[in-house]
């Protein structure tokens, strides 16, 4: 296809997506996820906003150094202040971008920024022009661009071009936007704006309305050709424009759209079950191409189509986008090198002794597990290497519970920051008592805002996925454990999100777009 059909896809897991509460991540998480996105294909990372925190700068630099082929780019506000944070993030990228922006709506100006349209311009200009005598490629956002006027929201165009801007991006900040509406405002911007033949115009739509997919799509088709998405649709409030809906759209029909993209389509599914596991958050089963009902056929009229032509319900393949059925891989008999090649498949690199560490894992659950499945093995891998350093760690557990007049008790066992400590307590039901024991082990009570817990595979002996997530005072935080134990999977879980909570970086202020 010619250039003019290339969409490049701009990635904000780490920066909107991160947003999203109970999904924010560590340095070494988000190098991990960076890395995981460059094996997708992205062209574009939004590492984060360097000038919120100093974890914030750190991650970003992380991620400069650890990716080469994507774009990494540092998110400021139209201060110079910013800008210099940002490119000190990025200096280390092999590709860099400064993402500069302002608000230009008459309800953004006037309430939040408290500036004219005039001083608005002046801003735009000013900080475009500071981020291009860096020697970066500058992007500029309109933030609210969708409720923006559109004569105003030209000549802020027109400005920024002027002062060295090459991608224009013109979000749908509150979701508000209609899919027609916002095609009609690409095609406006496109034709009217002085300078509009030599720059992108990107998209960055959020999901208020349920039409962040919709209208990024739309506005693919009226010529944007820069998409912000995340992976799972993550973000502010009802997320974004999810990655994998945006990028099978434009696949499975490509006579409508005639547009492309660099995304390897079989690395989708374990980049969401990447995301997944690190931020505790499972894939909803109803969740479109990924979800776990995504490609099941229940209907026996369905059945019957399938069996005769998968493609009388399917408009795309499973193997697509990286999944695989679930088959017997490993047990207790299988060796090292097996469970190597299995690990590498499963597309994870680690080391030797992370690899003990697991095949450990694996031979121990094989014990208790008949068949030993893909889904088990990231799970370990997950919750054995990749999970953040503990702070508390748990070396006993017992429960005991039934329908009996005794009330539901635990007694835990835990090495709280170098020091052993045992207690004992009684609760309402086996997990509401563990949780109490462990509250006492580690002396804090946080609130438990939500518990889920799912199978990762099927059969009576799968391996339980508990997801919690806590507030302690303004603090909140996610968990996640995995045992064939659920009663241990939530006991994992909760000291997870204890740690978490525990280690968490000082909280952001991160701006949307």
């Amino acid at each position: 296809m010619p250039d003019d059909n290339r969409v490049f896809i701009f990635d904000t897991t780490l920066r909107d997506g991160e947003q999203s509460p109970g999904a924010t991540m560590t340095r070494e998480e988000k190098v991990r996820m960076a890395r995981q996105l460059e094996t997708l294909g992205v062209d574009i990372i939004e590492a984060g906003f360097p000038a919120a925190s100093e974890g914030d700068f750190q991650a970003v630099s992380a991620i400069a150094a650890a990716v080469k082929t994507p774009v990494v780019t540092a998110l400021c506000r139209a201060l110079a202040s910013d800008i210099d944070r940002g490119y000190e993030a990025i200096k280390k990228a092999e590709r860099r971008r400064i993402h500069t922006f302002i608000a230009t709506s008459e309800l953004h100006m006037e309430h939040k920024l408290g500036k004219t349209p005039e001083q608005v311009l002046d801003m735009a200009e000013a900080a475009v022009r500071h981020a291009a005598g860096k020697g970066v490629e500058v992007q500029f956002s309109a933030e609210d661009a969708s409720r923006s006027d559109p004569a105003f929201l030209v000549a802020v165009c027109e400005r920024v071009i002027a002062a060295g801007a090459t991608i224009l991006n013109i979000p749908d900040t509150v979701g508000y936007a209609q899919p027609a509406e916002f095609a009609d405002l690409i095609r406006h911007l496109r034709a009217t704006v002085r300078g509009a033949e030599g720059v992108t115009f990107a998209v960055h739509c959020h999901n208020d309305l349920g039409l962040a997919v919709a209208n990024t799509l739309a506005a693919l088709h009226a010529g944007a050709r820069q998409a912000e998405v995340t992976l799972s649709g993550i973000g502010e409030r009802a997320g974004n424009a999810s990655l994998e809906q945006v990028v099978m759209s434009l696949n499975t029909r490509p006579n409508y759209y005639n547009l492309s993209t660099g995304i390897v389509t079989e690395e989708l599914f374990p980049s969401c079950r990447r995301l997944s596991g690190i931020i505790g958050q499972p894939i909803p089963p109803y969740a479109p191409i990924m979800g776990r009902n995504a490609f099941a056929h229940e209907s026996g009229i369905h059945q019957h189509g399938i069996l005769k032509d998968r493609r009388t319900y399917e408009i795309m393949t499973a193997e697509n986008i990286g999944r695989k059925g679930a088959v017997v891989v490993l047990g207790k008999h299988s060796g090292r090198h097996a469970l190597d090649a299995k690990v590498k498949e499963l597309g994870y690199t680690i080391t030797d002794d992370e690899l003990l560490v697991v095949f450990d894992a694996v031979k121990q659950l094989a014990d208790r597990k008949q068949r030993i499945l893909d889904e088990d093995i990231e799970a370990l891998i997950l919750e054995k290497v990749l999970r953040r350093p503990d702070r508390y760690a748990l070396q006993y557990l017992s429960v005991h519970c039934g329908n009996v007049e005794l009330a539901p008790f635990a007694v835990v066992e835990m090495l709280v920051e170098g020091e052993t400590k045992r207690h004992y307590s009684a609760g309402s039901g086996p997990v509401d008592a563990v949780f109490n024991a462990v509250c006492q082990a580690v002396g804090r009570k946080p609130e438990l805002e939500e518990y889920q817990i799912n199978a990762i595979t099927g059969g009576t002996d799968a391996q339980g996925e508990v997801t919690v997530r806590i507030r302690d005072g303004a603090a909140t935080t996610v968990g996640r454990g995995v045992h064939d134990d659920v009663i241990m999977a939530s006991t994992l879980a909760f000291i997870n999100a204890l740690n978490r909570l525990a280690k968490k970086e000082e909280e952001r202020i991160c701006p949307q777009l």
